[in-house]
């Protein structure tokens, strides 16, 4: 049995440090994201660990986004869009879960591949960002697709895109990145499970073939 903790604060960092301060027998391990092992060692300051400090177990999910605008955007293709921010540059806006998140870098790499210029407006989360579009604070952002395929149905929000290169089954009318002219965009975050580093092979190997399993 697992007792899951959650252990909130500074995008992961929080738990990765008690992840990899732990013994490394098999007793302690985390569920965590590209964003405390990849994101934040590269950018935060505050992340003081580093990838040799954790034993790789396996890999668990990619977790795609979805570009969304809101119904007031004139837009209803990807080319559209580009097209309109375009013609004003700086002054639509998007919404993130913060500075450095997936949302922010994912939008940072479309709008450099697109050539646009938008306004970030970070929240604190992505149900702060999703609240954000719903209330109209912001034009458009990338989020996790639980967080809107329920108001993409409900047309309170117009999914553009699709940040990997196969469509989603939760979204099967709305194209790829790559299928709507951005070729080969393929940005997701990836969710898997470490260990302090030092862990035994045989413990690894064990957790890897229950999990498998």
């Amino acid at each position: 049995p697992f007792v899951v903790e959650n252990v909130p604060g500074a995008g992961g960092i929080l738990a990765a440090k008690r992840v990899a301060g732990s013994a490394p027998d098999g007793y302690t391990v985390m569920i965590n994201d590209s964003g405390a092992l990849a994101i934040n060692i590269t950018m935060s300051p505050d992340a003081t660990y580093k990838l040799a400090d954790f034993t790789p177990i396996t890999a668990l999910a990619t977790v795609p986004t979805a570009f969304v605008v809101i119904p007031s955007v004139p837009a209803n293709t990807l080319a559209e869009f580009v097209a309109l921010a375009k013609s004003q540059p700086g002054k639509m806006s998007f919404g993130s879960a913060g500075a450095g998140s997936i949302h922010h870098l994912t939008m940072e790499i479309f709008a450099e591949r697109t050539g646009i210029k938008l306004l970030h407006v970070p929240y604190r989360g992505g149900t702060a960002l999703v609240n954000g579009l719903l209330t109209g604070e912001i034009q458009s952002g990338w989020s996790g697709l639980p967080n809107v395929v329920p108001h993409i149905a409900a047309g309170k929000l117009r999914a553009l895109c699709v940040s990997v290169l196969k469509r989603e089954p939760s979204l099967p009318d709305v194209p790829t990145c790559d299928e709507a002219g951005i070729k080969g965009f393929d940005v997701a975050d990836m969710l898997g499970l470490q260990g302090p580093a030092g862990m035994s092979p045989a413990v690894v190997a064990r957790l890897q073939s229950a999990i498998a399993k």
